[in-house]
C-alpha cells in the first residue's frame, strides 16, 4: 500500500536502528483517513471471505480493527485484554504472548461470550515481527472452536520470523507494508 509506505518514510522514526516509531499516525495519534484507507485495503485483500468477527489485541490494534470493521459489513470487533480486570468475565480464553517492545509476557484473554464455535474470525494488528501476538490470537480463536480466516497486518518486519510462524499455524497473512531491512538507519521495503 503505497500511501502507507510513503507515510512511514515521511513521518516514521527509527530508534536505535531497529524500532520503528509510527506513533504520530498509527498508534498514539491516529490519522483517521489513513486508517479508513487501511480498512478498505484489508477489505480488498480479503474480498470474498465471510467474516463474522474481527479480533485484535489491546491497545494499538484496536483503532485499526475498528477502522476495518465498516469495510466488513460492520463486523463486531473483539480485543484480547492484556491484564486481568474485574470487568472481564470469569470464563475466558487465554494465551501467553511475549511483547518484544515491552520485554514482558502477557496472558491475553477474551471472554468466552464474544467468540463462538464456527465463527469466521479475521485477526488484525498494527505490527507483525516475531509473531507472538498473532499466534496467541490464533490460539484463542481455535480454543473457541472458531475459524482463523486470516491475519491482516499494517506493518510487517519481513526480516523477523512472524510471517513464517503464522503460516506454520496454517493461517493466511496479508501485510500492507513489508519492511525488508533497517539498513543505514533507514526503512527499506520489500
Amino acid at each position: 500500500m503505497e500511501t502507507l509506505k510513503r507515510k512511514i518514510l515521511d513521518e516514521g522514526r527509527l530508534l536505535d536502528g531497529h524500532i520503528l516509531k509510527v506513533d504520530n499516525f498509527l498508534n498514539h495519534q491516529i490519522d483517521v483517513r489513513l486508517l479508513d484507507a487501511i480498512g478498505a485495503e484489508f477489505a480488498r485483500r480479503f474480498d470474498g471471505e465471510a467474516i463474522d468477527k474481527i479480533l485484535t489485541i489491546e491497545a494499538s490494534g484496536i483503532a485499526v480493527a475498528v477502522a476495518a470493521s465498516p469495510h466488513f459489513d460492520h463486523a463486531p470487533v473483539v480485543f484480547a485484554k492484556k491484564t486481568q480486570s474485574l470487568n472481564l468475565d470469569g470464563e475466558a480464553y487465554e494465551s501467553s504472548v511475549y511483547s518484544y517492545t515491552k520485554q514482558v509476557t502477557y496472558k491475553v484473554r477474551v471472554s468466552k461470550r464474544y467468540l463462538r464455535a464456527g465463527e469466521r474470525v479475521l485477526i488484525i494488528d498494527d505490527f507483525l515481527a516475531n509473531g507472538a501476538a498473532a499466534t496467541g490470537l490464533i490460539d484463542i480463536v481455535r480454543q473457541a472452536g472458531a475459524v482463523p480466516v486470516a491475519v491482516g497486518i499494517v506493518i510487517e518486519k519481513g526480516f523477523q520470523p512472524g510471517r513464517s510462524k503464522v503460516q506454520d499455524a496454517g493461517v493466511r497473512v496479508e501485510s500492507l507494508a513489508v519492511i525488508k531491512s533497517f539498513d543505514d538507519n533507514r526503512v527499506h521495503f520489500d
